[in-house]
């Protein structure tokens, strides 16, 4: 669904209220933040095909009539990564949030991405969208993927009645993965890069920071206005962690 003159218009004129406050880019190029130890984690790479890009959480939120962001990315393989909150002694390890890089540019801004029904008109600073995590975990997605991995889902349940996708699928993929690759995970796992069966295409699934919420999702633009990645934000970590939230 394409987004309506009057949409564009508004959004137009909302667009500096979309902005990120934050300089996400700092979680990925900092070794602290607000007083916070933060790692990198390398979480493979995501499958884009059409350019069509979605975030949405994998295991409540995956329908075929899923709308992705107004905006279209670059096509191909790109990496992933997650800025880890490091575990201490009052907290275990918490993503605070993952970027998807497009090209080989830094970003100078920030705007969320949004997919073109959004109310704006009531819209207003330090508000965002975001998408829904219902389950503890968010995947990065392009609209072919989404419909590949909507058949996958059908085709399992459809023979394996009675049984759950995550516990029944998924869980065993992500105790794996935490032998095969445990830092920054807990033991049944905090993330997967997911192959879709029958296809060469990845979908990457994370924890989602603090757990279920609403989390919104930002397309970085370099200097010549182009996107150049695209950043999950689960955790403010200057908001969360530092002194003035103290």
């Amino acid at each position: 669904m394409a987004p309506t003159p009057e949409w564009i218009k508004t959004f137009n004129e909302k667009k500096a209220l979309l902005a990120c406050p934050n300089n996400l880019d700092d979680y990925f190029e900092e070794r602290e933040v607000a007083g916070k130890s933060i790692d990198h984690l390398e979480l493979g790479s995501v499958s884009i095909p059409t350019g069509e890009i979605l975030v949405r959480d994998p295991l409540v939120f995956i329908q075929r009539d899923a709308e992705p962001y107004t905006y279209k990315v670059p096509v191909g393989e790109f990496p992933v990564t997650a800025a880890v909150v490091v575990p201490d002694d009052e907290d275990g390890a918490r993503y605070a949030a993952v970027k998807v890089q497009f090209t080989a540019h830094d970003a100078v801004r920030f705007e969320e991405a949004l997919i073109g029904i959004e109310d704006l008109e009531s819209f207003e600073e330090g508000e965002f969208f975001g998408f829904n995590v219902d389950a503890g975990l968010g995947c990065i997605l392009d609209k072919q993927t989404l419909l590949l991995f909507c058949d996958f889902q059908d085709k399992f349940i459809a023979e394996n009645p009675g049984k759950n996708l995550y516990d029944d699928y998924f869980a065993a993929l992500f105790a794996a993965n935490y032998n095969a690759n445990p830092t920054h995970q807990r033991e049944g796992g905090d993330w997967i890069n997911w192959q879709i069966p029958g296809t060469n295409y990845n979908i990457p699934f994370f924890q989602s920071g603090f757990g279920d919420g609403t989390y919104p999702v930002y397309f970085g633009f370099d200097a010549a206005d182009q996107i150049c990645s695209l950043i999950i934000q689960f955790i403010d970590i200057e908001l969360a962690y530092g002194e003035e939230f103290e």
